[in-house]
């Protein structure tokens, strides 16, 4: 069974964005940094040819990563409703204790997780605590 990845629709378009620029951009950029080190002749000890490999290794493998994780989107709906329990692409508000500020994150699946922004991954201890109550 293949692995879902949980995303909102706007994070399902940044992925999808993503790739779209690494494919029809960044890997013809690749492919002149590639042509630029050959150039320069021996590639056993061209370090910059090295480094041109190196990055369109990582180019294609996130083209790959990207694939896949569209490929097994599955795409989450956040209600405006007040709802009764906390579900994926809830917003949710937690009072620390201590402190007694106020912090407000969205449940949002890992692929669109940033804490410091707000978005909370829903395989996070603190969002499983949460999840379904």
């Amino acid at each position: 069974m293949e692995e879902k990845f949980y995303v909102t629709e706007e994070g399902l378009n940044d992925l999808k964005n993503e790739l779209e620029t690494l494919i029809h951009v960044t890997r013809n950029e690749v492919i002149e940094e590639l042509k630029a080190a050959r150039a320069q002749g021996d590639l056993s000890e061209n370090a910059d040819y090295d480094a041109a490999r190196d990055h369109q290794a990582r180019v294609e493998s996130r083209i790959k990563e990207l694939e896949h994780q569209i490929k097994n989107a599955e795409v989450i709906t956040s209600s405006k409703r007040k709802t009764t329990f906390v579900r994926i692409g809830s917003t949710v508000e937690i009072e620390e204790q201590d402190t007694g500020n106020i912090l407000t994150y969205k449940i949002v699946g890992s692929v669109e997780a940033d804490p410091l922004n707000g978005m909370l991954s829903n395989v996070t201890p603190l969002a499983g605590a949460i999840l379904d109550h």
